[in-house]
Formats: C-alpha cells, structure tokens, sequence
C-alpha cells in the first residue's frame, strides 16, 4: 500500500494506561499487537477516530509519540538499528484508511521520544494533535 505524501513527521502508539516510567527497551505488546504480528500506530490525524472507536470506554489514553523516521531505519526499542532489515514500516488498508504498521521490532526507550497523557473532552474525536 502507498504510504502518504508527505510522510508524517511523528506515528502514535496508543495506550489504555500509563507506561512504566522509565521506558524499558522492550515495551510488552498489546494483546492485539501479538495477535497480528505487528505495532498498530496512527498519525496525529488518524488517532482521534482510532481513539473514538477502540478506546472510547476510557476518559484517558496514553500516547508514545515516535519519530518516523526513527521507525522506519529500522530502530528498535532499545535503540540499536536492525541491520537484517527486519524492523520495519509497512502502510496498510484498513477499513477506514491506510495505517502504519510496525514490524520486526518494538518498541522502547530507544525509539519512543515522549509518552504523554491525554483526557477525553465529549469525544474522543474532538482530540487535537498539535504536532
């Protein structure tokens, strides 16, 4: 699937509660993340509708914020480049749009750059992303 032009500069992970503080190198996968065998991310556009229609049950969300291009030289969560060239970005078609897939890697202190919190307003849809 063709990625979007312009790239985005930052991917989102989201997260239902906070990450441990500090980042490990290796974040523990979501259950669905395990079940298909990659990271589901979001760009700042896409992470109030993915917000709204998985995590609406919650009134606050963690985000690690990731550089793009962090992920997409293959960094892993540790901060070392895999040189197999097996951690990697894949865009991909799902229902409601193309999302970045993260494969072959994790996530961690060494390619998260910020994790943060934020709070519902009426939805989750009205969130904006100043970045």
């Amino acid at each position: 699937m063709t990625a979007p032009s312009p790239l985005p500069t930052y991917l989102y992970k989201i997260l239902p509660s906070a990450p441990p503080s500090p980042l490990p190198d290796r974040l523990p996968l979501s259950d669905l993340d395990k079940k298909d065998g990659y990271i589901h991310l979001s760009t700042s556009e896409q992470v109030p509708g993915t917000a709204d229609k998985w995590f609406n049950e919650f009134s606050e969300l963690w985000l690690l914020k990731i550089r793009y291009e962090t992920l997409a030289s293959g960094t892993d969560g540790d901060g070392e480049t895999k040189s197999d060239g097996k951690a990697e970005i894949k865009w991909e078609e799902v229902g409601r749009g193309v999302f970045a897939h993260f494969y072959g890697g994790d996530l961690g202190r060494g390619n998260v750059e910020q994790a943060f919190k934020v709070e519902k307003g009426a939805s989750w849809t009205e969130l904006k992303l100043e970045w």
